[in-house]
């Protein structure tokens, strides 16, 4: 591994995405905020669309995690869906590349195993990380070969419907770290600086921290809501 991947180790990675939906949408927002993010000591970033990470390789010279999100009406796999958005971002090169690792199938009843055989293949020297939802999932996609396994999708998905990433001091991550042999990059509801660092000492490569610092419009809603009850103590 590279002296640019290595820096990860240990260190925080800024998930910088915002989408079309959103009020932060924007390319050069999106450069901006990852400029923000090195200035504040990020070793890392992680973006959507190869527009954006073009803007943001004009802003920091930091290894990006990659992922296209895209939605398909025969699938709920969203990040990394197919090849064609493999294929779009090998344009820009990010570092790595993320895709869903879930056992969901991919659009035209792809399974997981036989998109990762496709991709490396295709792609052979190309970095891959795995973004799952249960230890089961982590595991497979170890034993597939993936260079780093994420937690990014714990409770996102029907599987792992309530589970939390923190709960019980990290078991999920306790419990894939005891047994994957790949690097394990904690990600997901990780929205305090000692969540972060408790992951990275239990033995996370890294840590993907993303809306809590990324996404002001629900950093303002978590001050709002806890307002909102003082005022509904009064009624």
């Amino acid at each position: 591994m590279n002296q640019k991947l290595e820096q990860l180790k240990g260190n925080l990675i800024v998930s910088c995405q915002a989408l079309p939906h959103e009020p932060l949408h924007s390319s050069f927002i999106m450069g901006r905020m990852a400029r923000a993010a090195a200035e504040g000591g990020a070793l890392g970033i992680r973006a959507n669309t190869p527009e954006d990470i073009a803007e943001i390789r004009k802003n920091v010279d930091l290894p990006i995690i990659g992922i296209v999100k895209r939605d398909y009406e025969d699938s709920k796999v969203y990040i990394t869906p197919t090849m064609k958005e493999i294929d779009e971002l090998m344009a820009v090169k990010p570092e790595i590349i993320a895709i869903d690792a879930t056992e969901s199938l991919r659009p035209g009843g792809i399974t997981l195993d036989e998109f990762y055989a496709a991709i490396t293949s295709k792609y052979p020297d190309q970095l891959w990380m795995a973004d799952c939802s249960t230890v089961e999932e982590a595991l497979h996609a170890d034993q597939l070969g993936f260079d780093f396994i994420g937690t990014t999708l714990v409770g996102y998905t029907e599987q792992s419907k309530g589970d939390k990433i923190e709960s019980n001091d990290f078991e999920i991550i306790r419990s894939i770290l005891s047994q994957a042999k790949h690097h394990v990059i904690a990600e997901g509801n990780i929205n305090t600086p000692e969540k972060a660092k408790r992951v990275i000492e239990l033995g996370c490569y890294s840590v993907v921290v993303g809306s809590i610092i990324t996404r002001p419009q629900l950093i303002t809603k978590s001050f709002t809501e806890e307002i909102a009850k003082l005022k509904n103590k009064k009624n």
